[in-house]
């Protein structure tokens, strides 16, 4: 585990256990033994991802500020002689795919076999000839957190065919779309680019969809901790049953006004165009909500470029006002901290609510990826973080803060 050692600290930054992780890679490692009984893995790690600004602004093609964090799915892989893709996962039954057949098929939508098919395909069509491989993956990526744990596995999975069969030529953000590809076509899930390219890409990264095929980049070297705060995300532990409705209607409401210009996405509408013909397309859309969405969306895409700015200056008083602001619209606007199927349920509020009286002004605190029920983000003074996570377990119970930093290194192979 020695070869590890000086690779931690850009994985888990300051806080973690040598100990802990070396148990953890090495029962990886055994665990290969045990199942494939294979000594040579290699090992590959891909982590999750905050969102730190753009909220539901990607799908539109608009702009984000998202961050690669120190909790990550590892895997132990060996190549095969075969065309077999072979994953066991911790806790779930063992994936087995021929990807000698990329037919998209019916009966593997919405599971791993899709993704690994889809991602398989995806290099082919790139003249990239793959092969199989057998892997074992373990995960601290908190599942249903917002955290993006499917988006790591795509693209750990993207790079590990990019290492064993293509010399590591693509760059993270090439795998952001192979996983995003697989996802759309051979999963069955309309999603933007937005985690997959936060999970590849590594620290914080400022990213323009306004021309969805060559995303603009913007890589940041932003400590947080250093100016004395801490991330933490919050799981208000709301259900997701039954919210498919609620997230779908998003993307489709805001192009209800991209449609009035003749346009299919928001990110090629003038704001001072929308703002003068707000009355008219309002007797035409008939649809409120779309029109407040879209507001979100022109005001969040010019809050983005102000905490870029901000973080590039280095002026965190000036970063965590726009957060907060960030916040406040999502609430007001964007409308998505709570379902409007369900007025009774709002975990996502109570939690805005409790951050804003600890905190008092002093850090900042916002819904965090799709919202309607899940979890909160909040930037928490180091003297705060105690009573913070005190307050949020006392609410939703033990466990459900979860401190968080920024992971310097993209999805990778380790050793």
């Amino acid at each position: 585990m020695e070869s590890l050692h000086a690779i931690y600290p850009g994985l888990y930054g300051h806080e973690y256990s040598q100990e802990d992780m070396d148990k953890r890679f090495e029962a990886l490692l055994d665990k290969h033994y045990e199942i494939f009984g294979r000594k040579d893995a290699a090992i590959f790690s891909a982590a999750g991802r905050t969102e730190i600004a753009g909220n539901h602004t990607d799908h539109n093609l608009g702009k984000v500020i998202g961050g690669t964090i120190n909790l990550d799915t590892i895997g132990a892989v060996s190549k095969r002689d075969d065309s077999h893709v072979i994953i066991a996962s911790d806790g779930f039954p063992v994936v087995d795919v021929d990807i000698s057949d990329r037919e998209i098929k019916d009966e593997e939508k919405n599971r791993t076999e899709a993704l690994v098919r889809g991602i398989a395909d995806a290099f082919m069509k790139r003249g990239i000839c793959v092969g199989g491989w057998q892997a074992n993956t373990s995960t601290r990526v908190l599942k249903g957190s917002g955290l993006s744990s499917s988006a790591a596995i795509e693209v750990l999975t993207a790079e590990i065919f990019n290492n064993l069969f293509a010399d590591d030529r693509l760059q993270p953000i090439e795998l952001a779309k192979i996983g995003q590809y697989a996802e759309n076509v051979y999963f069955g899930k309309p999603s933007g680019l937005l985690d997959q390219a936060c999970c590849a890409q590594g620290g914080i990264v400022g990213i323009d969809f306004h021309d969805k095929d060559n995303p603009v980049l913007t890589p940041l070297d932003v400590d947080f901790a250093s100016y004395g705060y801490t991330m933490i995300i919050t799981d208000t532990k709301g259900s997701h049953a039954d919210l498919t409705g609620e997230y779908a209607a998003v993307p489709p409401e805001m192009r209800m006004v991209a449609a009035y210009y003749g346009k299919d996405n928001l990110a090629d509408v003038d704001f001072h165009d929308f703002l003068r013909d707000m009355k008219d397309i309002r007797e035409k859309v008939q649809n409120d909500r779309a029109l407040l969405r879209a507001y979100h969306f022109f005001t969040e895409n010019k809050r983005v470029d102000l905490m870029l700015e901000e973080l590039r200056n280095g002026d965190i008083d000036t970063f965590l006002y726009l957060v907060n602001e960030s916040g406040l619209s999502s609430f007001r606007f964007l409308q998505n901290v709570y379902p409007s199927s369900s007025p009774k349920d709002q975990g996502i509020s109570l939690a805005l609510a409790l951050s804003e009286e600890i905190l008092q002004g002093d850090g900042a605190s916002r819904v965090h990826g799709g919202g309607f029920a899940g979890t909160i983000q909040a930037y928490v003074p180091e003297s705060l973080v105690g009573r913070y996570t005190e307050g949020m377990e006392g609410l939703f119970g033990k466990g459900c803060s979860t401190r968080i930093a920024i992971r310097r290194r993209p999805v990778s192979r380790l050793i």
